[in-house]
């Protein structure tokens, strides 16, 4: 019974990681991407996303908590799991081992970043292009997020391709070659974005 808990928690887990965290971290990334039109189309982008109906509904219970659930029990995976890289030294092992590795930094990376942009909104600040422009300007913090941006970006790819196996999308030896392509792609793609919205707001 355990283990049927357990495994419906992980599946679980997997999906939210996709839908709806993923999805959301692909169109963050994109308004972002709007910084390198300038700061006007920047803003308008943010102020879009910021006038969105329900906007506050749909940050706590599409984004909030699915991050939550997703973040804590993967530090439970992540501090739990066996790695298998010394003995084994296969792709996937180390596939598996920066998965969680990315998940932690992940976290932290987002935890400043919602502190740093939506408590301050919070506040009464703004979060607009000047607000990412006074932030990145610092190397430390510019490092920081580029860091965090594609440790985000490899921890959704990498664990894309985990959930076409575990929700079995992809079962064969052929399948699972294409969609290791496939995430590799869309790592390399996304890191693009996400890197030009960071070099533009500086």
């Amino acid at each position: 019974m355990a283990g049927n808990q357990e495994f419906y928690w992980r599946r679980l887990h997997s999906l939210l990681g996709v839908i709806p965290v993923g999805l959301f971290l692909t169109q963050h990334l994109v308004v972002n991407h709007f910084a390198t039109k300038g700061e006007q189309a920047f803003n308008d982008a943010a102020h879009f996303m910021e006038s969105l109906p329900f906007r506050i509904f749909l940050e706590i219970f599409v984004i909030y908590l699915p991050l939550l659930f997703h973040a804590i029990y993967g530090l439970y995976i992540a501090f739990t799991a066996k790695n298998n890289t010394s003995r084994f030294g296969f792709f996937r092992n180390w596939m598996f081992m920066l998965q969680r590795i990315s998940g932690v930094i992940t976290l932290v990376f987002v935890a400043w970043h919602v502190w740093e942009t939506r408590l301050a909104a919070a506040f009464g600040a703004e979060v607009n292009f000047q607000m990412m422009e006074e932030i990145l300007g610092s190397p430390f913090m510019f490092a920081f997020y580029v860091i965090g941006v594609i440790s985000a970006i490899f921890h959704f790819a990498n664990g894309l391709w985990s959930f076409f196996v575990s929700w079995g999308i992809t079962v064969t030896p052929r399948s699972q070659l294409i969609s290791t392509y496939v995430t590799i792609g869309l790592f390399v793609v996304l890191s693009i974005i996400g890197i030009r919205a960071l070099v533009a707001f500086i």
